[in-house]
């Protein structure tokens, strides 16, 4: 009988990937809680082998609490990163708002 491995890994970043891959595990969680079958959530993901999308999902089910904790630790650093890119948005960005404030004024 073969070894088992680990569905479920952090980078060196802390974000947790199924297996080797740069597929983070808040996607199969996501679309795992949004009732989405192992089957087409592999489909969204082919890079991943069925196996590994039925692992992924095991590891959340047998970690709920610390899976829930390191997503609460995602969301918030997704804010963070919201929050310092609104308050000094690239020049690209400030351009692009420019013109699409622009062209709300010419519609009215």
């Amino acid at each position: 009988m073969s070894e088992a491995q680990p569905y479920v890994q952090c980078d060196e970043q802390g974000v947790m990937r199924v297996r080797h891959t740069r597929v983070m595990l808040d996607s199969i969680v996501a679309g795992f809680e949004q009732g989405h079958s192992p089957e087409t959530i592999q489909q969204q993901y082919p890079t991943l082998s069925l196996e590994e999308v039925y692992g992924a999902i095991t590891y959340y089910l047998a970690h709920t609490d610390e899976v829930e904790a390191y997503l609460k630790r995602q969301d918030e650093q997704w804010d963070l990163w919201r929050a310092k890119s609104m308050a000094s948005p690239s020049p690209v960005i400030e351009r692009l708002r420019a013109l699409r404030k622009s062209e709300v004024r010419k519609s009215r």
